[in-house]
């Protein structure tokens, strides 16, 4: 089947929306730790408010999509989490009081916990088992082409107008409505005209409690405990994109060299993502992931170690390979592993779970940096994320857990 005919107008839809959405997100994501230090606030309450904030969007993704389950409904859900993005972003800029601020940043964050998982449910159900890693392959290069677009925005408007911080969450307002825009044309599909042929079970309306899908575990199917246990160790390694970004600071390197690396590993990985999604269908999901983990090792291992802007060109190249072999198919197979009607509550768990374990991970990773220095930070998560990769291969070949022909 050629790619124009499995990438059907919700899934282009979809992904038109994640690249606006994630120009304006982008746009203001290298400039939100100094327009905070700007507007008096400290480095330790800058960590206290993202911590609040990626705790919202974590908690939130399970609730939410659980309730995408209960009410069968996925396009509600993602119109609203980009509206309440959209609106965030201007709302940063209009009061500065820290009450405010903490207010607006959780929404902000509040708004992915309400889409992420009916979103990526809306994408499952347009694709079969044998084509999802070239859909969510798809839909992550284009989201991620509005990630490098962003940065290079906000660095030519600073360029002309330099401080100008607040103009920024005024102009960022504008790709976010679009995508809201474009959301208002999502439908959900009716029971039994999926590109899967299949109906989705009804599922009694019942109230949820916040934390009730953390009760998706005990009912979820082995291959789905093994693949996130795996996936939440590997997280416990994997610190905040910011260390990385960090140690090109650590070899002297200026905000807009910074800034650069992180533009070109998003673009790098873009260009990557689509392809790796049509060679993961081909030669199995299972093996690009496992691959995809040994890249994050090497990576790693090696950083702390680079000193040349050829080795950080190299090791940025590799950690685009991961990305793009990791993000998109981590979702793939947890959709092949999921019942239909519970979809988004699989999603919404693991991702719930990944939030929080990446807190605890950059923590880790704080201590570790400023106690046993950068080279032994990374070393140790390269170790431990090839250990997790060695366990998810024993798992895959030993016990033969089918992550792709699970009926959906």
């Amino acid at each position: 089947m050629k790619p124009f005919k499995i990438l059907t107008r919700t899934i282009l839809l979809v992904s038109i929306i994640s690249l606006f959405n994630d120009i304006a997100s982008e746009m203001l994501y290298p400039v939100l730790p100094v327009y905070l230090r700007s507007i008096g606030f400290s480095v330790m309450l800058i960590g206290i408010l993202e911590g609040i904030a990626e705790a919202a969007a974590g908690l939130s993704k399970g609730y939410f999509g659980q309730l995408s389950d209960v009410r069968q409904k996925r396009a509600p859900f993602v119109r609203w989490g980009y509206t309440f993005s959209a609106i965030s972003k201007p709302m940063m800029a209009i009061w500065t009081f820290p009450l405010w601020i903490f207010f607006t940043r959780t929404l902000d964050r509040f708004s992915k916990g309400i889409r992420t998982g009916a979103r990526d449910a809306m994408l499952s159900h347009e694709t079969t088992p044998e084509h999802k890693g070239m859909v969510f392959g798809f839909h992550r290069g284009v989201d991620t082409v509005g990630a490098a677009i962003g940065p290079v925005l906000a660095l030519i408007f600073l360029y002309f107008y330099p401080h100008h911080y607040k103009m920024l969450f005024f102009i960022a307002f504008f790709p976010g409505i679009i995508a809201v825009s474009i959301s208002l044309f999502l439908n959900d599909k009716k029971n039994g005209s999926s590109a899967q042929e299949s109906t989705i079970p009804p599922v009694p309306l019942k109230k949820i409690g916040f934390l009730s899908y953390l009760k998706y575990w005990n009912k979820a199917s082995p291959g789905f405990r093994y693949l996130v246990t795996g996936l939440l160790v590997f997280t416990l390694f994997n610190s905040s994109d910011v260390f990385l970004l960090l140690a090109l600071k650590n070899r002297q390197m200026t905000d807009t060299q910074m800034i650069g690396f992180y533009i070109f590993y998003n673009l790098v990985y873009a260009l990557l993502s689509f392809p790796a999604g049509i060679i993961a269908d081909r030669i199995g999901l299972r093996t690009i992931l496992v691959f995809g983990l040994i890249m994050f090792a090497v990576v790693y291992f090696f950083m702390g170690f680079a000193t040349t802007f050829l080795a950080f060109g190299v090791l940025f190249v590799l950690y685009s390979v991961y990305t793009a072999s990791t993000e998109g198919i981590s979702k793939a197979l947890i959709t092949n592993l999921a019942e239909k009607s519970e979809t988004a509550t699989a999603i919404g768990f693991y991702d719930s779970c990944v939030s929080i374990c990446t807190m605890i991970a950059s923590s880790i990773a704080g201590v570790f940096w400023f106690t046993l220095g950068p080279q032994w930070m990374f070393v140790i998560s390269g170790v431990g994320a090839f250990c997790v990769a060695m366990y998810l291969a024993i798992v895959f070949r030993k016990l033969k857990v089918s992550l792709t022909t699970k009926a959906h």
